[in-house]
């Protein structure tokens, strides 16, 4: 079983999500489980990886499995490079329970994974063979309602950074706040209340736009939708002054393209296909009864 280094990462609301998750499926009213076994199935639930990946949503599957009065015998850890057939997963107890909890148990296991190993591939693109460390691998919040935090913990189990996680994490300024105020007056603002060390990062488009927002004080920029030559020449001519200036490039950015990023002098690049588009990384429960004991 290959591993990586995983760093623990909270999942805010955990149990509370996965007792949603549980209760959406209506867990405890299994018509079809309750009419056929009317009394407890000793039994083994193995999951098994149907693809090569990085595993992830591991404590979730715990948390359910918790929840149903089932015994965790052994569980990979999350950011563990799986291939097909590698159970990730040994489950031990009543089979009614199993069956219960196995669809909401995969359908955890299956998306934060595909996260995981979409994030994966855009590190190993992003630091390509040899031609420097390439731009980190961020995530973005373009996540799906109430899974926020378990596809975050998604992109850091693949190699990446969890970014932002809500609006109270950092000060950006974007295109629509530039809407109602000028750039340089925004940056003004958004200064007047930030601590010594608080970065405020300005979002641009252009050669021109980023080169006011550096005049006007800003040391941090997100670069949009700019093709790879124009951050190159963006970040070139920023870099050309002795202050030292952070660059992030952002906008339709996937793990298929992000390569062409590598040699920008980028420091991150933000993927919102990380979660909005991962797909999903098949696995399977087979569940065998086991023999009574005594």
């Amino acid at each position: 079983m290959s591993r990586r280094p995983s760093p623990r990462v909270r999942i805010a609301g955990l149990d509370a999500l996965v007792e949603r998750a549980l209760e959406e499926d209506r867990w405890r009213s299994d018509r079809t489980t309750s009419r056929l076994f009317a009394s407890p199935l000793p039994s083994e639930g193995r999951v098994r990886a149907q693809a090569s990946g990085v595993l992830s949503g591991i404590s979730a599957a715990r948390v359910a499995a918790r929840r149903a009065g089932l015994k965790v015998v052994r569980a990979a850890p999350d950011g563990t490079r799986v291939r097909p057939g590698m159970t990730v997963l040994l489950l031990r107890g009543d089979g009614r329970a199993m069956l219960a909890i196995e669809r909401t148990v995969l359908n955890f296991l299956m998306h934060a994974s595909g996260v995981a190993t979409a994030t994966a591939r855009a590190v190993r693109a992003a630091r390509g063979r040899g031609q420097g460390p390439g731009p980190e691998v961020w995530a973005t919040r373009k996540t799906l309602p109430g899974l926020r935090d378990l596809e975050k913990a998604a992109v850091v189990h693949g190699g990446g950074r969890p970014h932002r996680r809500d609006l109270s994490d950092a000060v950006l300024i974007k295109n629509n706040h530039l809407a109602f105020l000028p750039l340089a007056e925004a940056i003004a603002r958004a200064r007047r209340g930030a601590s010594r060390n608080e970065r405020i990062q300005v979002e641009v488009r252009s050669r021109a736009e980023a080169a006011e927002a550096f005049r006007a004080g800003a040391r941090s920029l997100l670069i949009d939708n700019a093709r790879p030559s124009e951050v190159r020449g963006i970040v070139r001519e920023l870099r050309s002054h002795r202050a030292r200036v952070w660059i992030e490039v952002s906008g339709g950015i996937t793990p298929g393209s992000i390569g062409r990023y590598r040699s920008t002098g980028a420091d991150a690049a933000s993927l919102g296909a990380l979660t909005h588009s991962a797909a999903a990384l098949p696995f399977h429960m087979q569940i065998r009864p086991r023999p009574r004991r005594g």
